[in-house]
C-alpha cells in the first residue's frame, strides 16, 4: 500500500473524492437523461398539432383525396425552411411511403404503430416514436391520419428533431454550453472535496489524538498515562466511547504492572527473609550436629543430651516456619472461600482458650473470655478463624510477663460480631505498629528471643481478608488490642 494512504485521513480523502466523482458522474447521467426527456415532451407538447396543421395548411387534400404534389412541394419546402424536422407518408401499416430526406439516409422501411396510436389516442407525452434514419434510435413526432380521421388511408408522420437538428445540438453540447456545465460540475466537485476533507479532519482529530496517546503510552513502556480531564471526550460517539475504554484499559495495565513490580519486590524480599530465617536455625542444627560427630567420644552423656536438645529446638523452629511459609502460599493463592458455614463463635472461643490454659499458667497469665451472646453463629472458614485466634493468642503471649491479663471478647453488632484480642502487656513501639502486619516484620519485643518468625500476623490478615474483614490494632504502654469483624450467619428462626 502506498505510504500516502497508511493513514485514515488519507484514506477517507481517496474515498470522498471517488465517491463524489462517482455521485457527479451519476449525476450528469441522470440529468442528462432527464434533460433530454424533458427536451421531448417540451417539443412534442408545443408541436403536437403539427402534422395537422400541415395538411390543413399545405392543402395536401384535395377533393377527399391525398395530393401528390402538394406533399412534394411541401417535403422540398421544409428542407429548406425548416430542415429539423423530417416528414414522412406511412401508410396505415406504419410503411414509408414516400419522405422529406436523402433516400440514402433513410434505413427503416417500417415504422411502429403502438406510438402512432398512442398519439391519437391522447396518451401522456412525451411518445417517442420510430426515428427512420436509426434502426433503434426513437424521437418525439407528430402524426395525423390522412385524407381524414374517419377515412384514413395512411398517415403523415413529422419528427420533431430530425438528424439536423441532432447535428446542431451536438455541437452546441460541445460548444460553451457544455463547457460551462462542465466547469460548474468540476467547482461543485472541489468544492464538496474541500468541505468533506475539512470535516474529515475534524473528525479524525481525535483519533489522531488518541493514536498519539497511546504511541506515547507504547514508549513509556506502559508505565506512564494521564487520563483526559479538560472535558475533550464529553460527546458519547463512537470516538469517546472508544478514548473511554482506552484510559480504562491504560489504567489497569498500570495497575497491574505496579502490582507486578511490587509483588516481584515483595518477592526478593521474601527471598532474602526466607533466605535469612532459613539460615540462623539450619547453621546452629547443622553445628550441634557436626559437634555431636566429631566430639562424641569427648562429651558426657549429659552434654550429648544437651546438645541434641538443642538441635530439637531449631529443628522445630525451622518445621514451624517452613509450614508457616507453605500455609501463607496457600492463603496467597485462594481468590475466596471455598468452605463457609455458620458456626458458634462463642464455642470456638472457648476450645481455643482451653488449649492455651497450660501454656498460659506456665507463664502465669490470666485468660478471660467475655462473649456477651454466647448463642451467636457467624459465617466462615471455622478452621482459618481457629488459626486467627491461635496466631493473635501467640502474639500476644510473646509481648506480655508474668501476671499480665488476655482477654477474648465478643460483641454483636447489627449484622456483624466485633471480635477483641486484648493484653494489658507492654504493648508495641509506636514505630512498629504501621509494621507488624508485614511479612517477616519482628518488632523490638520479639527480635531477640529467635523464636517467631514474623509471618503470624501476616497469616492472620490474609485469614481475614478472605472472609471480607479487616484487623485493627490499638497499643499503647498499658497493653495491646486486636480487633476484628465476622459476618453474622442467618440460621433461620
Amino acid at each position: 500500500m502506498p505510504l500516502i494512504l497508511r493513514t485514515l485521513y488519507a484514506r477517507l480523502a481517496v474515498g470522498l473524492i471517488l465517491l463524489l466523482f462517482a455521485i457527479g458522474l451519476f449525476y450528469v447521467l441522470v440529468n442528462t437523461s432527464l434533460i433530454e426527456q424533458q427536451r421531448h415532451q417540451i417539443s412534442q407538447q408545443l408541436h403536437r398539432d403539427l402534422a395537422h396543421d400541415l395538411v390543413m395548411d399545405r392543402n395536401l387534400v384535395r377533393e377527399g383525396r391525398l395530393n401528390e404534389e402538394a406533399l412534394k412541394q411541401t417535403f422540398h419546402d421544409y428542407m429548406v425552411i425548416n430542415p429539423s424536422i423530417e416528414i414522412y407518408l406511412l401508410d396505415l401499416n406504419g410503411k414509408i411511403l414516400s419522405f422529406s430526406a436523402d433516400p440514402g439516409k433513410v434505413k427503416r422501411k417500417h415504422v411502429s404503430l403502438v406510438p402512432i396510436q398512442g398519439f391519437l389516442m391522447e396518451q401522456e407525452f412525451p411518445i417517442l416514436g420510430d426515428d427512420p434514419r436509426s434502426h433503434d434510435r426513437q424521437k418525439a413526432f407528430s402524426v395525423t391520419p390522412i385524407p381524414s380521421a374517419e377515412q384514413a388511408e395512411g398517415y403523415l408522420y413529422v419528427v420533431l428533431q430530425g438528424e439536423e437538428y441532432d447535428a446542431v445540438n451536438a455541437a452546441v453540447r460541445e460548444g460553451e454550453i457544455m463547457r460551462l456545465g462542465l466547469l460548474a460540475l468540476l467547482m461543485s466537485l472541489i468544492l464538496g472535496v474541500l468541505a468533506g476533507l475539512g470535516i474529515f479532519y475534524g473528525l479524525t482529530r481525535r483519533l489522531r489524538e488518541l493514536a498519539q496517546r497511546m504511541d506515547r503510552f507504547r514508549s513509556s513502556d506502559f508505565s506512564q498515562f494521564t487520563p483526559v480531564v479538560d472535558g475533550a471526550n464529553r460527546s458519547a460517539d463512537e470516538i469517546a466511547q472508544l478514548t473511554h475504554t482506552f484510559e480504562q484499559m491504560a489504567a489497569r495495565i498500570v495497575t497491574q504492572i505496579s502490582a507486578l513490580e511490587t509483588k516481584d519486590h515483595q518477592r526478593r524480599e521474601l527471598v532474602a527473609q526466607v533466605s535469612h530465617d532459613l539460615r540462623t536455625p539450619l547453621a546452629s542444627l547443622h553445628g550441634y550436629l557436626e559437634t555431636l560427630v566429631i566430639k562424641q567420644a569427648d562429651l558426657t552423656p549429659a552434654a550429648q543430651q544437651e546438645y541434641l536438645s538443642i538441635a530439637l529446638s531449631h529443628s522445630e523452629r525451622l518445621a514451624k516456619l517452613v509450614n508457616s511459609l507453605f500455609e501463607l502460599a496457600k492463603l496467597d493463592a485462594k481468590e475466596d472461600l471455598s468452605h463457609q458455614e455458620p458456626f458458634m463463635l462463642a464455642e470456638l472461643i472457648q476450645d481455643v482458650v482451653q488449649k492455651y490454659t497450660l501454656p498460659a499458667e506456665a507463664k502465669d497469665l490470666q485468660l478471660f473470655t467475655q462473649c456477651r451472646d454466647g448463642a451467636v453463629f457467624v459465617m466462615g472458614d471455622i478452621g482459618l478463624i481457629e488459626r486467627v485466634f491461635e496466631n493473635l493468642i501467640e502474639n500476644a503471649m510473646a509481648h506480655t510477663s508474668a501476671g499480665d491479663t488476655l482477654t477474648l471478647a465478643t460483641e454483636c453488632e447489627q449484622d456483624s460480631v466485633l471480635v477483641t484480642v486484648a493484653d494489658s502487656g507492654k504493648g508495641i513501639d509506636a514505630e512498629d505498629v504501621p509494621h507488624i502486619f508485614d511479612r517477616f516484620y519482628q518488632g523490638g519485643g520479639t527480635q531477640s528471643d529467635g523464636e517467631h518468625a514474623g509471618l503470624g500476623l501476616a497469616i492472620v490478615k490474609r485469614i481475614l481478608a478472605l472472609h471480607g474483614s479487616a484487623i485493627e490494632v490499638v497499643s499503647s504502654p498499658q497493653g495491646t488490642k486486636f480487633s476484628f469483624t465476622l459476618a453474622r450467619a442467618d440460621i433461620g428462626a
